[in-house]
Order: C-alpha cells, then sequence, then structure tokens
C-alpha cells in the first residue's frame, strides 16, 4: 500500500464524526479533533521537510467538506497577519513551539499536543519565535480557497489583499499559506520584493540601532561597496562584509562563517547608503534561520544626519 493510499484510507476512520456532530461543515471543535486524530493515526513524519527560505507544506488530504496540511516552520518563518475567508480552521503541533499572534490581544504559545481552532473570518499571525524547527497539522473546513492578508496598525487590521488558493501541483502539493510569496502571479517588481522583505523585518531607526550597539550583543555590518564607504564614510565598529558572501558569513552552518555567526539567535544590524540593498539583505538572512536581522532605516546617510558617529 503506497503512503497516499494509505493515508486515504486512514482518514476515513479519522473523518467519522463523533456521536453527537451532525453538521457540515465541519465545526472548529470537529477539526480540532480531526487534527489530533490525523497527528496520532496517519504516518506524516517520513514527509516533513525543512526549508531555509520559506515554510514548507503539503495537502495530505483533500475532501468535499475539509483538507489537511502539514506545515514546517524554521525559526523566524511566520505567515502574517491573514484570515481564511468562510473556512473554519484548527491547527495542532506536534512539535516546537508557535506563537499565535491577535491584534490587540496577548500572543498565545503553543506547545506540542496543543491547538488553536477558530471560526469562519478569524485572523491572527502564527510565528515560530524559538531557536528549532516547528512542525503542525491544520485542517480547513470548507477546504482552504482564499486568505485575506492585513497590516496592522494601532490593533487594528486593514485588509491589503486576497489571495486564492492556487490549484495542486503534479506531487499533491498545494499552497496554503502564501506569506513568504505575497502577490505571487508569476513576477514580482522590485518594489513588491522589497516591501515583502520588510514586512518580515522590524526595521530600527539609527538612534534605535546605536542604542542596541552600545548593550554589546549586536552585531553591525557594513555591505557597501568600497567606492561607497570611500565618499559617505564608516560607522565605527562596523564589520565591513560586502552583499555578496554576507549569507555565507553569518550561515552558522557554513563552513565560511565568521567566529561571531555561532547562533541563529544572534542579532544582526545591517545598513547600505540609504536602507534599501539593506533591507532586502536583512530579508534574505531572515531566510536562513537568522529570525533576529533586520536593517537601519535610511541608511548611513540617516545615521548621519542624527549625529551619530562617523569615521
Amino acid at each position: 500500500m503506497t503512503a497516499d493510499t494509505q493515508i486515504e484510507s486512514e482518514i476515513g476512520t479519522i473523518a467519522e464524526r463523533p456521536a453527537g456532530l451532525v453538521s457540515s461543515p465541519r465545526s472548529p471543535q470537529e477539526l480540532a479533533f480531526i487534527v489530533q486524530a490525523f497527528a496520532s493515526s496517519v504516518p506524516w513524519l517520513e514527509r516533513v521537510r525543512l526549508q531555509a527560505d520559506r515554510r514548507w507544506y503539503e495537502c495530505l488530504y483533500h475532501g468535499s467538506e475539509y483538507d489537511v496540511w502539514l506545515i514546517s516552520w524554521m525559526p523566524g518563518q511566520s505567515t502574517g497577519f491573514h484570515d481564511h475567508g468562510a473556512s473554519a480552521g484548527a491547527f495542532l503541533v506536534t512539535s516546537g513551539t508557535l506563537e499565535e499572534h491577535r491584534p490587540g490581544a496577548t500572543s498565545q504559545i503553543i506547545s506540542p499536543g496543543d491547538f488553536s481552532a477558530f471560526g469562519a473570518n478569524y485572523a491572527h499571525d502564527v510565528r515560530n519565535v524559538s531557536q528549532a524547527p516547528s512542525v503542525s497539522i491544520h485542517a480547513y473546513s470548507p477546504p482552504l480557497t482564499e486568505m485575506n492578508h492585513y497590516e496592522v496598525k494601532d490593533d487594528r487590521l486593514i485588509l491589503r489583499m486576497i489571495e486564492p488558493r492556487e490549484s495542486q501541483s503534479d506531487d499533491s502539493q498545494g499552497k496554503p499559506h502564501e506569506q513568504e510569496r505575497q502577490g505571487w502571479s508569476g513576477a514580482q517588481s522590485i518594489d513588491e520584493v522589497l516591501a515583502a522583505a520588510r514586512k518580515r523585518i522590524q526595521r530600527l531607526l539609527p538612534q534605535a540601532a546605536y542604542e542596541a550597539l552600545a548593550t554589546g550583543k549586536a552585531v553591525l555590518v557594513d555591505i557597501r561597496p568600497a567606492s561607497q564607504r570611500a565618499v559617505e564614510g564608516s560607522i565605527p565598529g562596523a564589520l565591513v562584509i560586502e552583499r555578496n558572501v554576507l549569507e555565507w558569513r553569518f550561515d552558522p552552518t557554513s563552513s565560511s562563517r565568521l567566529p561571531v555567526a555561532t547562533s541563529h539567535d544572534l542579532l544582526i544590524i545591517v545598513f547600505c547608503s540609504e536602507g534599501y540593498t539593506s533591507s532586502l539583505a536583512a530579508s534574505a538572512l531572515q531566510d536562513l534561520g537568522l529570525w533576529r536581522a533586520t536593517d537601519i532605516v535610511g541608511g548611513i546617510k540617516a545615521w548621519r544626519e542624527d549625529g551619530l558617529p562617523i569615521v
């Protein structure tokens, strides 16, 4: 029996409703039951993959009433604020921990064996803020067809876009959560790429970056080419690492890493001339699991305008 056939067979047993639950589509409580039963009954573990550049996911079951997804999360990966349209949902953490955030509410830590269940139009942001990978199982009813994405301003959600679910590929992997590929329609402009990068990072104003450096717990990285450094000057204590080798110098698993690059928890503050290339660089470091990577708003030009030290 193939893995797919075995899942289809076992899901039939899991899908049987507890006594008294006869409504369709499935309620959040039923979906919570399904993800718990699925986690303990279906051989899904060998399917898990870890992916540094974005969350990995696979559709394990798609039926007329609900679908089930398996998702892995590297440190620093998140969904951004979103809802699931008309679909109710539930997800269970099987390993690692996840944080669930809602506007104006205290964040919730979801540990292995714990779950979150919710109705339609429920907006949240789910994040892996730990230093280890996490794995979770999700169910949606009716099967997921759209996701609405939001910005948060003053604890209020502002609708950003509505993204339909893409069709499944030939290898049965669908696209349930597309925060890492927002607005994907085959190509993106550099403005869209930059905006997506900046949504992932908590950027620092020059003064805040200066104060972080004063604690001795941050690494300041100058990624400008030599020609710009010669004209604009430099920030005292900054490491000079040009953009083309940045990832290799800070990936803790790289044979070319710097001695300081020993942990994914390292606070790396990148800067360039005006704060554009640095945002893309910080986002690339987050793709490696360096979840605290950030950059300076306005780059060295803003640093100079604020009267901070320049050599």
